[in-house]
């Protein structure tokens, strides 16, 4: 039978903060396959999350299919817009959310994942911030236009050019997009659909590059909305989920582990030659050119004889 098999592979994920997000549903289903996992966490974050983890909040999400719980094999404090401890303000470093962590710059993460596991297989970027997230790009400031490239798209190429010297030939690296890098999403501001663009650029540039330097192949999910706590700070996300289970092909919200799924097969040996490619998992919802709730078609025949919605009459 043909399956997904991640048995004796070592996967880093970047990004998780709890267990809603899309980060989570990638570490869930990598481990599913039998990979071991280990995860950067942002510094502000860490002690948050390893409370909740130690206190059992996520032992019902870590559950797999056979009855065990997840396991993570380290966690390691992250804040991947900072390559090394010189890049750090000082006022950063004196933050009380900081204060009681050290290393948790790229360079310095990447150091010591090589000291502890000696190498990956896999790398998943689920990093994403914009300070200005809820300004129109118009109203969005040089510096936090930049704060959302630095810390959504570049934090993706200082991982990889810091982990990829100790990535196993034939691994892979996925990170996660949005259809904003190449539709106008109003809302989605701050440099955020910019960061995505970048992002996806990047993707096919790295593919290249990693591919001929260590061997290991690059690829990007473009993943549909989901109600997660990042998601949250858009500020309408509820409407935009609404939005898309009205209008995407598949008129349904978008489970994590659908992403999770996807991910799984991208690192695995079945995509052995996929690379640099953006795959949209969302639904559908790329597709689309108008949409079908829009009040300006109500007076009209509906166009192949359908409300929007699919039905089994």
């Amino acid at each position: 039978m043909l399956k997904i098999d991640l048995k004796g592979k070592r996967a880093f994920v970047a990004g998780i903060g709890d267990d809603q997000g899309y980060g989570w549903a990638i570490a869930k289903c990598l481990a599913e396959a039998g990979a071991e996992i280990i995860i950067g966490t942002w510094t502000p974050l860490m002690k948050i999350f390893t409370t909740a983890w130690n206190n059992g909040k996520f032992d019902e999400s870590r559950r797999l299919s056979d009855g065990s719980l997840m396991q993570i094999a380290k966690i390691y404090p992250l804040d991947a817009t900072f390559d090394s401890p010189e890049d750090v303000p000082e006022e950063i470093r004196e933050n009380k959310r900081y204060k009681e962590f050290a290393g948790y710059t790229v360079k310095e993460v990447a150091a010591a994942i090589q000291k502890d596991f000696g190498s990956i297989d896999i790398l998943v970027h689920s990093l994403a911030n914009a300070p200005e997230v809820q300004k129109p790009l118009l109203e969005t400031s040089r510096r936090g236009y930049l704060a959302a490239i630095s810390a959504s798209s570049y934090s993706f190429i200082s991982l990889l050019a810091h982990l990829g010297p100790h990535m196993n030939p034939g691994g892979a690296s996925i990170s996660l997009t949005y259809m904003a890098s190449e539709k106008a999403i109003p809302g989605y501001g701050g440099g955020m659909s910019s960061a995505k663009a970048a992002l996806e650029s990047d993707t096919r540039t790295l593919a290249w590059e990693a591919g001929r330097k260590w061997g290991i192949r690059i690829n990007a999910i473009s993943a549909g909305t989901l109600r997660s706590r990042a998601a949250k700070a858009i500020g309408f996300i509820d409407q935009m989920i609404e939005y898309s289970v009205a209008n995407s092909p598949l008129a349904k919200e978008m489970d994590a582990l659908e992403v999770g799924y996807t991910a799984a097969f991208l690192v695995s040996p079945l995509a052995s030659a996929i690379t640099g490619t953006t795959l949209h998992v969302d639904n559908g919802m790329n597709i689309m050119g108008i949409a079908m709730d829009s009040p300006a078609l109500s007076e009209q025949e509906p166009c192949c004889g359908m409300q929007g919605r699919a039905s089994n009459d």
